[in-house]
């Protein structure tokens, strides 16, 4: 049985998560608090495997609740999030002091997506539970660029891979920015990177790494053209494919396709790397729940390119990269840690 604490202002938030994990007979909300000062005592109190916090609460807010339990008692906590920038930043905020994850508050209140919100959010929450607490040991310190930068020795001549993609879903946001702060201005690759995450959350998550990275980071937009030692984040509720023009590769925002089950899509970004640059291609597969990017990667090895899975034991959820790893489609399997330098390193092999 997983033991949820349910933390929100909201007397309706706190009903409508309390009634959507309640249906599950696994899962079981042992309490509910109004503040973070009342959550921070029933954690201390009730000890839940899981709780949901809001983040813009009266007396204690969500963001110092959490500091609290990951000093006291580090334990997956979803954050209840609203879609505004604001929300977006704070959210960004809470994830890099080790929240897993985040709920949309906003599709709470929509009664025709109910039954397609309850399966989400009882799906995070047994995955959560079940990954106990190794985002928490895993969780990014300060950018270590310095430090990659007297490890890697770049080998001479150009680099055989100058497109590197990214596909990335819950527990993302810390990792990818780890990574990219940890690239040196001079990064001889362009990197694209499909995130899950809502529209409203993708621009503030780019310009959050642009500010902490050497190379420059941007959510994509029409007009946008691949270019080394730059980054670019699909737009949420929109794909991103590249289109290899005679000298140069476009980065193009699209609707299209309206059926697929994520947007931005890994495997619609990495079968578009596949097409466009073929074995220039370096695919890496990040935490994440699903099994997104997978084909993706598949298409990309037929071409001659090479993929990277992070880590199990450094994953929030091992979802995403366990896919390629069990169909044998990962070149390597890298720590958190180590995955900046790899990818710098595989840019050569």
């Amino acid at each position: 049985m997983i033991k949820v604490l349910v933390v929100d202002d909201s007397a309706f938030m706190r009903k409508a998560i309390s009634t959507m994990l309640g249906k599950d007979p696994k899962i079981k909300v042992i309490g509910t608090a109004r503040d973070g000062q009342e959550g921070l005592d029933m954690v201390r109190k009730l000890d839940p495997d899981v709780v949901t916090m809001d983040i813009e609460m009266p007396k204690m807010d969500g963001l110092t609740a959490l500091r609290h339990i990951m000093m006291e008692s580090p334990r997956p906590v979803l954050m209840v999030s609203s879609l505004t920038t604001e929300g977006a930043e704070a959210t960004l905020k809470a994830m890099e002091l080790g929240a897993v994850d985040f709920i949309p508050k906003q599709l709470s209140k929509v009664s025709l997506d109910i039954i397609k919100i309850e399966k989400d959010l009882i799906a995070r929450v047994k995955v959560v539970a079940a990954r106990k607490m190794r985002h928490v040991m895993a969780r990014p310190s300060a950018p270590k660029a310095a430090a990659v930068r007297k490890t890697f020795v770049r080998p001479s001549g150009r680099p055989l891979r100058d497109v590197v993609v990214i596909g990335v879903s819950t527990g993302g946001p810390p990792v990818v920015q780890k990574i990219l702060s940890s690239l040196p201005a001079d990064f001889p690759a362009s990197i694209v990177i499909a995130q899950h995450m809502p529209a409203a959350f993708t621009g503030p998550f780019a310009k959050r790494l642009d500010g902490v990275s050497k190379i420059s980071v941007k959510e994509a937009e029409p007009g946008d053209v691949l270019k080394a030692g730059h980054a670019f984040i699909a737009p949420g509720g929109r794909h991103v494919v590249l289109d290899q023009k005679i000298s140069r590769v476009d980065v193009v925002v699209t609707d299209s396709p309206r059926d697929a089950l994520y947007k931005p899509s890994a495997n619609v970004l990495i079968s578009s790397v596949a097409e466009a640059v073929g074995k220039r291609g370096l695919g890496v597969i990040l935490t994440g729940m699903g099994n997104d990017g997978c084909e993706g990667v598949r298409a990309l090895k037929a071409k001659g390119g090479r993929a990277l899975a992070q880590s199990d034991s450094t994953c929030v959820v091992y979802g995403m990269p366990k896919a390629i790893v069990d169909e044998n489609l990962a070149d390597e399997i890298v720590d958190l840690d180590d995955l900046a330098e790899s990818i710098m390193t595989n840019l050569y092999k």
